[in-house]
């Protein structure tokens, strides 16, 4: 009862938490409060200062867009699948799915079995396992206050990279210098079915740790950040769901996968995660543009430039973190914002929300 006691504690901040947590100013505007609206952009972008040029530049891009959607509001989930939308909508869909192929099921769920084959055994076992949560809740820390600088894509693929990198370093550890535990495995737990003993061992915890340390401050909060930053407001509530409901179906399968995985093909399990993770550093690279810095509406534009490839837009690996330019516009610095954003695009939109900020104020 105490445990279970303990656990509410976090549900129960963040439920108080909620009261204060201010609302989008898209559904805002699509619930006619503009006003609300307003407010917030100001908090968020304005310093204060409600005629600030970014907050009405903001404002009048978003009553534009909610304007459009009001005008196309028959949306369905075949949408999704329609060929404007249907890059968008794999990339929001497997940014969930690699989130759950990165392996960390197996540090997280199963990381007993994996320190039983590595020799800690008993307390010791749950100690060594609980650790791991620590330095969970401690690397996301970072990822919380840095994330816009860093980027989605850079955060991604070092993320993927570095995971791969334990995950590989596991197997070797294992094959080469683990041993079969025997029918029955390690203390008559079939899912540790491989032994191994000594400084190795040591050498796998810590790849443990390392994976979670890495997970944690990369995949771990941008596959919950990155898909809703994809999809234009019209669709995003369906396409936020469907990529949710990747992440909790693959969360069931490797659920039922990894027990039988670790007594059938033993250490080669890990390599089955590196690969995976090898395979999601190329995708990112390729298909998954950066997000950081930009509106909806600016990456509506990425996904539909004309400049671009067909039904995908700007190559990924051509986008870039727009943080400094952000700060610049909420500054009313928007020559220097268009300096900083290279592309016709970006200085048409200036040009159609300089205009549509006169709008406002007037």
């Amino acid at each position: 009862m105490t445990t279970q006691g303990l656990q509410m504690i976090p549900a129960i901040g963040l439920f108080c938490a909620m009261f204060f947590l201010p609302e989008s100013p898209r559904w805002l505007g699509r619930k006619d409060r503009w006003d609300e609206a307003h407010a917030v952009l100001t908090l968020v972008h304005g310093k204060g200062d409600s005629n600030s040029p970014f907050v009405l530049r903001e404002l009048a891009e978003i009553r534009e867009m909610v304007n459009f959607e009001k005008n196309n509001s028959d949306v369905t989930y075949l949408e999704l699948l329609k060929p404007h939308m249907i890059n968008r909508t794999h990339i929001g869909v497997f940014t969930q799915i690699w989130s759950q192929l990165t392996g960390m099921n197996v540090m997280m769920y199963y990381i007993t079995y994996v320190f039983l084959m590595a020799g800690v055994k008993g307390n010791a076992n749950l100690l060594a396992s609980s650790i791991q949560y620590v330095i969970n809740v401690l690397m996301t820390i970072p990822a919380l206050l840095y994330i816009d600088r860093w980027g989605r894509r850079p955060t991604l693929l070092i993320g993927s990279t570095l995971m791969m990198t334990w995950l590989f370093a596991n197997a070797g550890i294992l094959a080469s210098y683990g041993h079969w535990a025997g029918p029955d495995g390690v203390q008559n737990t079939k899912e540790a079915s491989w032994e191994v003993t000594g400084a190795p061992s040591k050498a796998v915890i810590a790849c443990s740790y390392l994976f979670v340390a890495s997970y944690a401050p990369t995949w771990g909060p941008v596959s919950w950040i990155y898909p809703p930053e994809l999809y234009p407001l019209r669709v995003r509530g369906k396409a936020v769901a469907l990529a949710t409901s990747a992440n909790w179906a693959f969360n069931f399968a490797l659920g039922y996968f990894v027990p039988p995985a670790f007594v059938n093909i033993k250490w080669q399990t890990y390599l089955v995660f590196g690969v995976f993770c090898l395979a999601m550093t190329v995708h990112a690279f390729f298909m998954f543009p950066e997000t950081a810095g930009k509106t909806l509406e600016e990456v509506v534009d990425i996904f539909e430039d004309p400049d671009g490839i067909r039904y995908v837009g700007t190559p990924a690996w051509k986008t870039r973190v727009s943080t400094k330019r952000t700060a610049l516009l909420e500054r009313g610095r928007f020559e220097e914002a268009g300096r900083e954003e290279k592309g016709t695009s970006f200085h048409e939109s200036l040009d159609r929300s300089g205009s549509e900020t006169v709008e406002v104020k007037a």
